[in-house]
């Protein structure tokens, strides 16, 4: 609880020190932003240029986090979590009454089983064409993730989010990575589960709200 939260003292004054998600647009970082907005948590926001590797408020970002990458939470204890899945686990965690994670019995392991596959082998998936690639390069991971957009559209089947009824972590992860099919411009008219999905989740409010704060748009 935030009545908790050690103070922090800045230039003389005494205030709460809370969480911040260091995150860059449109980055997997989206995905623990929008978690926390569903979740109703207080948590700072601070872009990080992944260039330079500065936030934006000047401070070198390998300083926080080593890997370079984003998500990195910092929380009010001083610590810093990474790794997208941990760092989405952890939000969930911090507001159960969310349900944003499945939390019991045999289905909370094929939940982070799902939450797995998603940064393992779709989210990776992604990683050679973010750099420069032959037409063959480019195909050839193309249906590789074609191959991982399938085993979603089975899992999503005729539900309105992954596990069922239910908006989780593992819908804000998936919608996440599903989005960078616009910045690739892979056409998924063969996955039409899977473009209504992306549409339902980007009608959400703490998804419109969370888009909005990294300024981006839902074309």
């Amino acid at each position: 609880e935030h009545n908790a939260l050690r103070p922090l003292r800045t230039a003389g004054i005494e205030k709460e020190k809370i969480m911040k998600l260091y995150y860059a647009p449109a980055a997997c970082s989206l995905a623990p932003h929008i978690a926390e907005r569903e979740a109703g948590l207080d948590l700072a926001l601070e872009k990080v240029d992944l260039g330079a590797k500065k936030t934006e408020s000047g401070r070198d970002y390998l300083g926080i986090n080593p890997k370079g990458a984003v998500p990195a939470l910092e929380l009010d204890t001083g610590d810093v979590l990474t790794e997208n899945a941990i760092v989405l686990q952890y939000l969930a965690d911090k507001a159960p009454q969310s349900g944003l994670m499945v939390a019991n019995g045999m289905a909370r392991w094929h939940f982070l089983e799902l939450v797995n596959f998603i940064a393992t082998e779709l989210h990776k998936g992604f990683g050679p064409l973010w750099h420069p690639i032959s037409a063959e390069g480019r195909e050839a991971a193309i249906e590789n993730l074609s191959k991982r957009f399938d085993i979603l559209d089975r899992q999503l089947g005729d539900q309105p989010y992954l596990t069922g009824e239910k908006f989780t972590i593992a819908d804000a992860y998936a919608y996440a990575v599903l989005n960078w099919t616009k910045i690739h411009k892979i056409d998924m008219r063969r996955w039409p589960r899977l473009m209504a999905f992306l549409d339902r989740v980007a009608a959400r409010p703490a998804v419109r709200r969370a888009l909005a704060e990294e300024g981006l748009t839902q074309a």
